[in-house]
């Protein structure tokens, strides 16, 4: 064992090298360490030096990991994260034996909540926390064991287990068009007032991106009212202030309750817009196969 610990190359490198691996970012990775991108480069370099390997091929002042990367960043990331965990434990910061569950927000609200109890029925004795957020996986400011977001977004290491369909469509409060122009062509949508999720990068759909997917044209002066956060938008299309982008499984129960309807028949399918991830960064939990089949199940009930 200390032959093969003094073998390691320096925590000086490693440190770096898990945080870009993991924000696919050396200028990131440079910003939560306190380092320069300089700084985090040279020891990135250091490092593939020492193993006689490249770790990220650099295109157009952009990092992507290679293979060798992604899997020594697997093994680094569990055993930073591990650590971590650890000491946070011993610190009394974190629970003993929870189940970590990291959840966009919208998701986290509007379909994970109402489900949950069947969750907690099956598997009284499994300890569950869900962490919910706007920022990627690679963001994450706590350590999970499972994770839900919109494919496409950055996802590091994090393992890909499987994923989940999803459809797109306009969703409006009832009283916005009067119920004799229903339904509403997509091309008529721009005559009423739209409400955009705008996020940097924008690694989801909005309305030029619907309109070319059902086959419309994009209307000239295609014009939106931003929000920084999904909630808002969808909480605004509830109070009447416009048309929003509505995801099913998220708008479904608003729908069901009769808050927002669909003002037009076009969708666009994405068979595969939500993915689950295992976490690359901490030993899978024991109960981490639990809530990847339940999910599995969930996402499949309601496809």
């Amino acid at each position: 064992m200390e032959n093969t610990i003094r073998g390691l190359p320096p925590l000086s490198r490693l440190r770096p090298f898990e945080a870009a691996a993991r924000l696919e970012s050396f200028s990131k990775a440079a910003v939560e360490l306190g380092m320069t991108q300089t700084a985090v480069s040279k020891q990135i370099a250091q490092l593939e030096q020492d193993l006689g390997t490249t770790l990220f091929e650099r295109r157009n002042r952009a990092v992507f990991l290679t293979d060798a990367g992604r899997r020594l960043g697997r093994v680094v990331s569990t055993a930073l994260s591990d650590i971590a965990s650890e000491v946070s434990f011993l610190r009394g910061t974190r629970e003993a034996g929870e189940l970590v569950l990291h959840c966009q927000l919208c998701e986290a609200f509007y379909w994970l909540m109402p489900r949950l109890s069947g969750f907690h029925a099956r598997y009284p004795d499994t300890e569950l926390r869900i962490v919910s957020s706007e920022r990627p996986i690679t963001e994450a400011a706590d350590v999970f064991d499972v994770a839900l977001q919109t494919s496409g977004r950055p996802s590091g290491t994090h393992r890909l287990m499987f994923t989940g369909s999803d459809e797109i469509f306009p969703v409006c409060a009832p009283h916005l068009v009067p119920p004799e122009r229903l339904p509403l062509q997509a091309e008529h949508l721009a005559e009423l007032p739209l409400l955009s999720h705008r996020v940097l990068p924008q690694d989801w759909m909005d309305w030029p991106g619907w309109f070319e997917a059902v086959g419309t044209s994009v209307p000239a002066r295609l014009t939106s009212r931003p929000f920084d956060s999904y909630p808002l938008a969808l909480q605004a299309a509830v109070s009447g202030q416009g048309v929003a982008l509505g995801w099913r499984r998220t708008t479904e129960g608003l729908i069901a309750q009769g808050a927002l309807i669909r003002p037009c028949s076009q969708r666009v399918l994405r068979p595969a817009d939500l993915s689950i991830f295992k976490s690359a960064g901490r030993q899978v939990h024991k109960d981490a196969e639990k809530l990847l089949s339940w999910l599995a199940e969930e996402l499949a009930d309601a496809a």
